[in-house]
């Protein structure tokens, strides 16, 4: 197939998927009674795993807090304000980084040893896992609203705390939580503004 002809297989995506993906997505506080099935989460990490990293190492680690007993264990290391919308949620997501993906990497990326490049690197390694698994965390909402599911990414929590309780062996750490499940979109008020092209753009 010709560089032309694979192009024009790309096509822009429908307004009604632009909208559910960003136009009409909200970040959403309040949550319907209605749980996410497990195959459901599961093809949501399916999606999620396939968008681009560096080197393809992949250190987005996802806690699924499901359950009543998980969810007690994490509401006390929520900021006051985050308690009840986490409580209601069906699923709160912990999105964290492995800080030793680099022993994933002959899986994952089987040609050059990429594993030796980060041995003994530990500001590379830090940077590497925060950088590209809080990118993963960004896949993961926009694969969750492309099932037709809604988020609420949240940073108020403490991150020592979360570590604690759910990563005590210090390999995973926290990055932020997302809720998900399906939002009560009627306690939404009105979107808030965003920066104009020129206020947040150079062409060069």
């Amino acid at each position: 197939m010709s560089t032309a002809q694979n192009f024009r297989l790309r096509t822009k995506l429908s307004d009604e998927a632009l909208n559910q993906l960003f136009r009409e997505a909200r970040t959403l506080r309040a949550w319907l009674p209605q749980p996410v099935p497990e195959g459901l989460l599961r093809e949501l990490y399916d999606l999620t795993c396939l968008g681009p990293t560096s080197a393809n190492s992949s250190p987005a680690r996802l806690v699924f807090v499901v359950s009543a007993e998980a969810k007690a264990r994490l509401l006390p290391t929520l900021d006051p304000g985050n308690v009840d919308k986490t409580r209601a949620a069906p699923v709160t997501v912990i999105v964290a980084y492995d800080s030793e993906f680099y022993e994933k990497m002959p899986k994952l990326n089987p040609g050059p040893d990429w594993r030796s490049r980060f041995l003994a690197k530990p500001e590379i390694i830090k940077e590497t896992a925060f950088r590209n698994g809080t990118l993963e965390g960004g896949y993961l909402i926009l694969a969750a609203r492309a099932l037709g599911l809604d988020c609420g990414a949240m940073s108020g929590f403490s991150a020592e705390k979360v570590n604690q309780e759910f990563f005590p062996d210090g390999k995973w750490k926290a990055d932020f939580l997302c809720n998900i499940g399906y939002g009560d979109r009627a306690t939404l008020g009105p979107r808030a503004p965003r920066l104009d092209f020129e206020e947040a753009c150079q062409l060069l």
